[in-house]
């Protein structure tokens, strides 16, 4: 097994453990655990085989070591679980438990499972355990806030085993004896503390070493922000630290008094960006975050972040980005502070400028996919310095690893119950950056939780026109994903609730959607009904592109229902609309679909003159696949019509056109460059792509 890892969200997928550790104590523990694997459990002391996974609890507060504990112990056992070890975060730092169904999903994504968007958690969780059921993987699920979030996950297989972590015994589980963790013993607790403050100090003064360790409770976090608080002050003996925690007795747990001496010890400026990283989404932080939060530049917020670390404040996030994450054990504390130092409008000051720069990062980085468009170069060129991307790539990985945190904001934005403007646009450029990177298809499930957001609120808010443009988005992503029947009763209620504000484009948009759920479903005659229902609207408002498009529409109902007479007058009316405006492109496949409908209509001659005047504008237009695959068609009815001469020079010239644009293709992608797909024959029958994802009806420009 290789060391490779494959990474979701809060959720990993690595192969064994390897490499040395630097873990302190617990030996005992560590031994109780083992042999808690090896433990025969009540069903085979029954004559029974186990039905589930063995679980592990290791119990302790937050900041006692027990997610290090955890760790260790795969590292120790992982070899036996040659499918890999799994981990998984089941709360927020703020305590805030992870919903079931986003775990599982993100479980499903490690194990190259990916399930449908909008899937409920009963069914990924049974996905979860039908791609577990026939391997040998460890799961470590930290942080679990109750028994229910670690029984959903549970592998249906004694063969994988779990490790939960969490604050309390898991009552509901069966069979699982809980690993209370208390302090380090007293030569552990030194030995951390002389890790940040070198050995000399501690060999000097052993027994002021040893009190320090004891008035930190040997809590693991305590000590460390001990240790980070001598090692910032070369000059204190570490019996002064000793004496102001003895003076703060009383004041809350030994992890408290020691953070509240470490955040009084910081600069002014560095206590308050320590205070405000309280506002960070999920916990976690990148110096673009750090500096909008406070307002300084980038350079000077990583330089402070690298700072925290070392200090015991961050966790520096395992990441090919600059990462950091705070201790869900700091977190109140945090929260706290900034609330007795910062005030209110400050706070909400902080939040807005930190998620305005959210907004403009992706905007950059969907901007620079589009530098085909003179716009989108200006944009790209108007953002400063700091917040461009080099390349493409670039900006897809910052996706990729800052995905948890970009959700996280998404649902921070609407946390309060409103959906204001700065929200809006954060909810537009996020989905707009994920379908320009990843395609809406493996974007999905991201994108069913961010319009399930602004569903929520606007449901609460009693917000029609948002509403509206939820209902629309998701049930598009049903439609995607073979839910035609929901999709269907979504566009039924957004078509309510536009008509309820009078938004014409969610009315017309819905109108158009309930027509194409119905063909999919195979009603075409509602289909053609409610086709016709949007284009009377886009008549009215004399919008002559989206027109010429129903006409096509309209016109495919007929063709599947067999009456081609109506499809050949549809097909024609959209070929004038097209021609009328000058879109070369629509033209030529309006007119290969009408010459398709007049050979099904038993009219080879007429279909082989339109399937030529098809061919010219094609080639205008530069689709060389349509080129390709019209000239097949043609060689297909002279064919058919006793002409195999002619049908053979088309079909030669259909592969010579093909080889050249695969050629085409070849030198493309060796350039690196990233283009968008020529349209194939029969794109004018395809349900059409929504415009844009982004949250209509609201102020979601960039």
């Amino acid at each position: 097994m290789t060391d490779q890892v494959v990474e979701r969200g809060d959720v990993r997928l690595t192969g064994q453990a390897s490499g040395e550790s630097r873990f302190l104590g617990r030996t005992r523990e560590l031994k109780d655990l083992r042999a808690d694997i090896e433990r025969a459990g009540l069903d085979t002391l029954a004559g029974r085989k186990p039905p589930r996974a063995r679980v592990l609890l290791i119990a302790g507060r937050p900041g006692s070591g027990r997610t290090a504990l955890a760790e260790e112990l795969v590292r120790q056992v992982a070899d036996r679980y040659p499918d890999g070890v799994l981990r998984a975060r089941l709360s927020d730092p703020d305590g805030t438990p992870v919903p079931v169904e986003r775990t599982a999903r993100d479980l499903l994504a490690a194990l190259d499972r990916e399930a449908p968007a909008g899937a409920c958690a009963d069914d990924l969780t049974e996905a979860l355990r039908t791609a577990l059921s026939d391997r040998r993987t460890l799961l470590l699920l930290d942080d679990a806030a109750d028994a229910e979030q670690v029984d959903a996950l549970l592998p249906d297989t004694p063969d994988c085993l779990v490790v939960a972590v969490s604050e309390g015994p898991l009552t509901g589980i069966s069979d699982v004896r809980p690993c209370t963790l208390g302090g380090l013993d007293a030569k552990s607790g030194v030995e951390l503390l002389s890790r940040h403050t070198g050995s000399v100090r501690i060999t000097v003064d052993p027994r002021a070493a040893e009190g320090l360790a004891e008035e930190c409770q040997g809590q693991p976090a305590a000590l460390m922000l001990a240790g980070g608080w001598l090692a910032a002050h070369p000059k204190a003996a570490v019996s002064d630290l000793a004496k102001q925690l003895r003076a703060a007795d009383g004041e809350g747990t030994a992890l408290s008094r020691v953070f509240r001496l470490a955040h009084a010890a910081l600069p002014a400026t560095a206590a308050r960006m320590l205070r405000l990283l309280a506002l960070a989404p999920a916990g976690l932080v990148d110096p673009q975050t750090a500096s909008a939060l406070v307002g300084c530049s980038v350079g000077s917020a990583r330089t402070t972040l690298d700072d925290f670390v070392a200090l015991g404040f961050l966790h520096a996030v395992d990441s090919p980005l600059p990462q950091y994450e705070v201790p869900g054990c700091l977190h109140d504390g945090l929260r706290v502070l900034a609330e007795h130092h910062e005030r209110p409008g400050e706070l909400q000051l902080a939040r807005a400028r930190m998620l305005e720069r959210t907004v403009r990062l992706l905007q950059a980085c969907r901007a620079i996919t589009e530098t085909d468009s003179p716009q989108a170069r200006q944009k790209l060129l108007d953002l400063p310095r700091a917040l461009r991307f080099p390349t493409p790539r670039a900006a897809a990985e910052w996706l990729r690893v800052t995905r948890p945190a970009l959700l996280a904001s998404a649902r921070l934005a609407v946390a309060d119950g409103q959906l204001d403007t700065l929200a809006r646009r954060l909810m537009s450029q996020l989905v707009r950056a994920m379908v320009a990177h990843v395609g809406t298809q493996a974007a999905a499930p991201d994108l069913y939780d961010i319009h399930s957001l602004v569903l929520d609120v606007a449901e609460r808010r009693n917000l029609p026109r948002e509403r509206a443009a939820a209902l629309l988005n998701l049930g598009d992503l049903d439609a995607r994903t073979g839910r035609t029947a929901d999709a269907l009763a979504r566009y039924r209620a957004a078509l309510d609730a536009g008509r309820e504000v009078n938004d014409p484009y969610a009315t017309g948009r819905a109108m158009e959607s309930v027509g194409g759920a119905h063909l999919e479903l195979g009603d075409f005659d509602r289909a053609a009904d409610w086709f016709g229902r949007a284009l009377v609207e886009r008549l009215a408002r004399d919008e002559r592109a989206e027109a010429a498009r129903l006409y096509g529409r309209i016109a495919a109902a007929h063709t599947y229902a067999g009456r081609y007479g109506e499809a050949l007058r549809n097909w024609r009316a959209a070929i004038a609309g097209h021609r009328r405006l000058g879109d070369v492109a629509a033209q030529a496949r309006a007119l290969s679909e009408l010459a398709r409908v007049q050979e099904y209509a038993g009219r080879p001659e007429e279909s082989l003159r339109t399937c030529r005047e098809a061919v010219e504008w094609a080639r205008r237009a530069e689709d060389t696949r349509l080129q390709a695959a019209l000239h097949l068609r043609v060689a297909d009815t002279l064919e058919h019509l006793g002409d195999p001469a002619s049908a053979g020079l088309h079909r030669g010239a259909a592969e010579r056109i093909l080889g050249e644009y695969e050629e085409g293709q070849e030198e493309d992608h060796e350039e690196g460059h990233e283009g968008p797909v020529a349209a194939s024959d029969g794109d004018s029958q395809r349900k059409p792509e929504p415009d844009t994802y982004e949250i209509r009806g609201t102020s979601a420009e960039d």
